[in-house]
């Protein structure tokens, strides 16, 4: 049974690690193949499921050595029907890989949660297209229909929260929210941005969460931005107005590029750590309300040690 979909503990404030990113660390670190970024394959044989077990025991055991809580954010990313078709997995197959991912997030639950360090299981969506290219936009009606696959598959799990990594456009997120509360799980939308901090779009942070806020009747639990260094969002929510509060979330790059310079680069650039974790210190102390705090592209469990040394210090 779900343990905190009726509440989620993060609402009631302290901080709560995520892990850093999945994908190029499994890639560039553990050197392992991941066909369109799609970390979900790793669970069709023992080995690749031990790699995604190492990788998530590590941020885990963070958590739990700081004292904070932890969101278990599957690796199902790129487990939605038009990735997973060019992987050839079958509707069935693919609502069996989602399922298999949650059963693993649960066991990693079972094994590290404490009465300190509280741990949230995420049924993580992502995107129909590219996560840095918003492509061709879906309606919202349309894109409540394509993620209803994935997200009803959760709702029959131990999933506690839905979250929405990399979405590029309004209608999307808006759709993702609709499909999440009609099958009654809670639901985060962490946008992606740009280095002038609009999403690739074009619309401004703002502007997006007003919108969903609007067309949902304020059906997140909360937002957060992902796949964008600090330099990059930082003027962006340099304001007290009332949409900065529903941004509760930060999963930022490690990197300064742009998502342009990022595609194009050989070699993975994994930034400054500890300048990383002190970024975050001070986003945390202009606005306290954010506590969910991991990483992107880019990022692995040292940037998540300096995030969770700094914010530890600092609060």
């Amino acid at each position: 049974m779900p343990k905190y979909r009726v509440h989620l503990p993060q609402l009631d404030g302290g901080i709560f690690l995520t892990d850093g990113g999945l994908e190029t660390t499994l890639i560039f670190r553990d050197k392992l193949e991941l066909p369109y970024f799609a970390a979900f394959r790793l669970l069709k044989d023992e080995a690749g499921s031990d790699a995604l077990r190492k990788y998530y025991c590590s941020y885990a055991t963070i958590a739990c050595t700081n004292g904070f809580g932890f969101v278990l954010e599957s690796p199902t990313w790129r487990a939605n029907p038009d990735w997973s078709e060019k992987l050839g997995y079958s509707n069935a197959a693919l609502d069996d890989v989602n399922r298999l991912a949650v059963t693993m997030m649960r066991d990693l639950r079972e094994k590290f949660q404490t009465p300190h360090s509280p741990m949230v299981i995420s049924g993580c969506v992502g995107p129909r297209g590219d996560g840095y290219d918003p492509g061709q936009v879906m309606s919202e009606t349309e894109a409540e229909a394509y993620h209803r696959q994935q997200i009803g598959v959760f709702r029959e799990t131990e999933v506690d929260v839905v979250t929405a990594i990399t979405i590029t456009n309004t209608p999307e997120a808006i759709g993702i929210v609709r499909a999440a509360r009609a099958s009654g799980l809670p639901v985060v939308i962490s946008f992606t941005l740009e280095t002038d901090g609009s999403l690739p779009t074009g619309q401004s942070l703002r502007e997006a969460i007003d919108a969903v806020d609007a067309a949902t009747d304020k059906g997140t639990a909360y937002y957060m931005i992902n796949c964008a260094h600090p330099t990059h969002f930082d003027t962006a929510i340099a304001t007290s107005e009332p949409w900065v509060k529903r941004l509760r979330g930060i999963r930022a790059n490690a990197s300064k590029l742009s998502h342009a310079e990022l595609n194009e680069a050989p070699d993975l650039d994994d930034g400054n750590p500890r300048e990383l974790g002190g970024q975050y210190a001070d986003l945390l102390s202009r606005h306290p309300q954010i506590n969910v705090l991991g990483g992107c592209c880019g990022t692995d469990h040292r940037h998540i040690e300096e995030i969770a040394r700094a914010c530890k210090a600092a609060s």
